[in-house]
């Protein structure tokens, strides 16, 4: 690498500055909770009640094992293209071909999974979920075209289940002992902390793996026995749970019928419209980014055996860093505003939207315009940032434009044209075409911030009414 050292270098600033944001972030909060009632952060720690209690149990029940899993996930993200193009030697077109196979598993499993989860219990679902992950990891070992599309199939089915089944146990646990929305919140925002934190260890375990076996595989052999790990807490510390499916024996598996009833409710809101347009062209875009961000380094690296754990590391505290800004500019328009109201929380969250995707733009089309190694890794980092504010804000959106009744559905309809998009971008976007792939998704994604200022910010009364409107109505469920 050059010079010598750099990655570690900004790794290391990066997570500085990330603990003192932290830091900072801690100490306005716990001074905001004492001029106010005591937040469910206060009281987790405090235990003074007895949903305290409640609270402290489900948190640790759930955190110990959310921390294992995602460790689990995140170790294998460094090298999985190195492995299938460095160490296994297949072509750029084959690595794509096993990306697409996950990716498409993945998205055809999900409509199946929630239904799976309701009707034979999300904890048994979990469990299933590290017996699949694992056998996936054994298969990556194995360089064979059949056994490692296997794993591709398995792998995508596993992160179908990773995330859904184990927040809907979660929710049902938490409904299950009384806990306030406050309290569900508290853990789901741990949650998030939990996930970056272990996302930057395991960079730095994985880099450090490979560095001391000179085998890609080694993080792969490291997952398993996370999962493995998992299993057996999941089954000796959670009690199960289930919906409301496996009572009612609604037969339409496929949610053909709820679909359906989704798409005429999108194609006449524009604000619905816009909301699927940015989930497609910002997910798809961060979707693609997992398998070029690899080989966008290295094609104008000044020397071989890049650091990829430590440059993952950073990207995720990157991450961390985004989904913290998101919270102190929340946190300061609450402040400052006198009289805080629903739209004007949405106008915010739309505002903040579109600066997300214009950035995000931004940060691609440097990456595509700059021939510096570097200078490619910070305009990653950028992008990195981007997607930790881009959850939250876009979760806030779709929690206030569309009611319960529709949210699940909705966003599993969004994901059509997201699954036709990356999939064809990756069978496209291989070698030369790389480029071009990072500025369509650079162009898309200045498309999305300019539709989401003239659509939902720019609209208050269509916003309003729309809003009123989706929450008022409901898709038939039978």
């Amino acid at each position: 690498m050059s010079p010598p050292g750099f990655y570690e270098i900004q790794l290391l600033g990066l997570a500085v500055i990330c603990v003192i944001s932290l830091s900072i972030d801690r100490y306005v909060a716990g001074k905001g909770a004492k001029h106010g009632k005591e937040s469910a952060d206060d009281r987790l720690e405090s235990g003074k009640s007895g949903s305290a209690s409640a609270l402290a149990t489900l948190t640790r029940k759930y955190l110990v094992v959310y921390g294992i899993v995602m460790a689990a996930d995140w170790l294998q993200g460094p090298y999985v293209y190195s492995l299938y193009r460095e160490q296994y030697g297949f072509p750029e077109r084959m690595v794509a071909v096993l990306f697409v196979t996950g990716f498409v598993s993945a998205g055809l499993a999900a409509p199946l999974v929630g239904v799976w989860a309701d009707q034979h219990g999300r904890r048994r679902l979990c469990m299933v979920f590290c017996i699949t992950y694992t056998l996936a990891c054994a298969c990556i070992m194995v360089p064979s075209i059949p056994v490692l599309l296997c794993g591709r199939v398995l792998g995508g089915v596993s992160t179908s289940i990773l995330f859904s089944a184990f927040e809907s146990w979660l929710i049902s646990s938490a409904n299950s002992a009384a806990l306030p929305s406050a309290d569900l919140s508290t853990i789901m925002g741990r949650a998030t902390l939990i996930n970056g934190l272990v996302a930057t260890g395991a960079g730095v375990v994985s880099n450090q793996l490979v560095g001391v076996t000179k085998n890609f595989v080694s993080p792969f052999v490291a997952s398993g026995a996370l999962l493995v790990l998992g299993w057996v807490v999941i089954r000796g510390t959670w009690l199960e749970n289930y919906g409301g499916r496996g009572a009612t024996g609604e037969t339409d598996i496929f949610q053909v019928k709820r679909l359906g009833s989704a798409w005429s409710i999108v194609r006449k809101d524009p604000l619905l419209l816009v909301l699927g347009l940015t989930q497609t062209c910002f997910e798809g875009s961060m979707y693609l980014f997992v398998f070029l961000w690899v080989p966008s380094l290295q094609e104008f690296a000044v020397s071989p055996g890049l650091p990829f754990g430590y440059i993952f590391s950073s990207f995720m505290i990157s991450m961390m860093l985004g989904s913290l800004l998101y919270t102190a500019i929340v946190s300061s328009s609450q402040k400052h505003s006198l009289k805080p109201s629903a739209d004007s929380s949405l106008t915010l969250h739309a505002k903040l939207s579109s600066m997300v995707c214009a950035i995000s733009a931004l940060a691609l089309a440097t990456s595509v315009a700059s021939y510096n190694e570097h200078m490619r890794f910070w305009a990653f980092c950028l992008f990195e940032a981007c997607v930790g504010m881009y959850y939250p804000v876009q979760g806030t959106l779709r929690g206030t434009l569309i009611s319960n009744e529709h949210r699940a559905t909705l966003s599993s309809l969004f994901r059509v044209p997201l699954n036709i998009f990356v999939v064809v971008s990756l069978l496209t976007g291989v070698s030369d075409a790389r480029r071009a792939v990072l500025t369509a998704s650079a162009l898309m994604l200045a498309l999305s911030s300019i539709m989401t200022a003239i659509v939902i910010v720019d609209r208050p009364e269509e916003r309003t009414n729309s809003s009123t409107t989706n929450n008022g109505t409901a898709i038939d469920r039978d």
